[in-house]
């Protein structure tokens, strides 16, 4: 069941298997990266002890118990500065950019261990909060921060999303703490060691992972047994009963699948449905467990719905790699996957068509689920955002109109089709 889980080792990780295209040998680890100084790795020691000290500290804050060390002065501002803005962790316009500097790279750790905490989960359900943290840290880790948009401040952006869907009015009053836990983990691990290529990519490179998966849900497979191997590893769950950790394996991959951006109108027709019908019941397992898929799929592909601040940056980030993956297949003489030419793309073109064919009839179903300030407001940034980008590129808006059928709902149009071949904002 879980094959491609990496094994580490007392040294560190063993080496990836790479890619077996004849032409093409990509070591996914440094696909992304940038050339770094001699002295780059001993300042990444020590920004990782600055961190473990933060933690120390904000644990203890956490529990309510008095700071005792007059260290490390600085270290002791930035946590300050962080834990306020911990504070607002629910609000939409929350800026996890500036939150990750603060926590000196490490918001996914910071912010998930306080999301489980004031959820009251790691008292519930009796986790060993050593245990939690390292956990944490190593899903973390196992993000590829060389990645301008796969990386674990990704990872920590979907799951402060899910924080806020999770407290909208019909989930707080119907959800469970097994499904917040849940939800909560599924978002800090559902890209868990993306490689910053798509599937597509993986496919017709013949990369071993794409051969074990069968070409199906490829990436999302990995995400999902990479996380499992960690649980695993951790043994977060083992003081519970064999049955129970098995449950949350499952129901973890369950969520995880279903950010699977090329399954999109499977989910959004189903989702459609129920709304349709009127018949969605979340005192039922199995409907709550349906909303918490929509929920992360919201959570994932939510950039566009964020301030214009917040989405700008994002949008050049995942357009950069989308780039980056595209002179590869140049360079390597490989078909151009969509969206991935920077000679016939731009921003602007790539996250026009992405709101209009993806973006939009997702939000739109959710806003009838859950008709809220907060659904009212994302459609409202995602209108906004979408006006600014047509301004920069006219032509790209005007092409998109042309394609676009009844509002809200999703089309299968070409466009609609390449853009889920080639998105990688899953």
């Amino acid at each position: 069941m879980l094959g491609d889980v990496r094994v580490r080792s007392q040294v560190g990780f063993e080496p990836e298997r790479r890619g077996s295209h004849p032409y093409l040998g990509v070591d996914f680890r440094t696909l992304h990266s940038r050339a770094e100084s001699a002295g780059s790795i001993p300042a990444r020691r020590v920004r990782r002890l600055f961190s473990f000290q933060r933690h120390l500290l904000s644990s203890r804050l956490l529990r309510g118990a008095p700071h005792l060390n007059p260290l490390h002065i600085l270290d002791e501002d930035y946590c300050g500065q962080a834990k306020c803005m911990l504070e607002k962790v629910g609000s939409w316009n929350f800026d996890i950019f500036l939150f990750d500097r603060l926590t000196n790279g490490n918001s996914l750790v910071f912010l998930t261990f306080h999301l489980l905490n004031q959820y009251g989960l790691i008292e519930l359900f009796q986790l060993d909060m050593v245990k939690v943290r390292q956990f944490l840290v190593l899903v973390q880790e196992d993000y590829h921060n060389q990645n301008p948009y796969h990386n674990a401040v990704h990872a920590a952006d979907v799951t402060q999303a899910m924080h806020c869907y999770l407290r909208e009015p019909k989930l707080a009053q119907s959800l469970t703490s097994f499904d917040i836990l849940l939800g909560l983990l599924a978002a800090a691990t559902h890209d868990l060691d993306h490689p910053g290529v798509n599937q597509p990519f993986l496919i017709k490179t013949n990369h071993y992972l794409a051969a074990l998966y069968r070409n199906t849900s490829v990436l999302e497979n990995h995400h999902w047994r990479s996380a499992v191997g960690l649980l695993r590893e951790t043994e977060l769950f083992s003081h519970l009963p064999a049955e129970d950790s098995l449950s949350i394996e499952r129901q973890l991959g369950s969520l995880i699948l279903a950010t699977d951006i090329s399954r999109q109108n499977e989910y959004l027709s189903r989702f459609r449905t129920h709304l349709d019908e009127n018949n969605l019941c979340l005192g039922h397992a199995s409907h709550r467990h349906f909303v918490l898929q929509m929920a992360l799929k919201c959570a994932d592909i939510c950039n566009p719905c964020r301030p214009w601040e917040l989405s700008k940056q994002w949008s050049e980030k995942v357009t950069e790699e989308f780039f980056h993956q595209g002179d590869i297949e140049k360079k390597h003489k490989l078909e151009i996957s969509p969206l991935c030419d920077s000679e016939a793309n731009t921003i602007a073109s790539v996250q026009i068509g992405f709101m209009t064919y993806v973006v939009e009839p997702l939000f739109a179903e959710w806003a009838r689920f859950s008709d809220t300030r907060l659904s009212q407001t994302m459609l409202g940034h995602l209108g906004l955002n979408k006006a600014s980008w047509s301004a920069m590129d006219p032509e790209a808006s005007g092409s998109s109109e042309e394609g676009e059928s009844e509002p809200g709902r999703a089309t299968e149009e070409p466009s609609s089709r390449a853009l889920s071949q080639g998105s990688q904002e899953s």
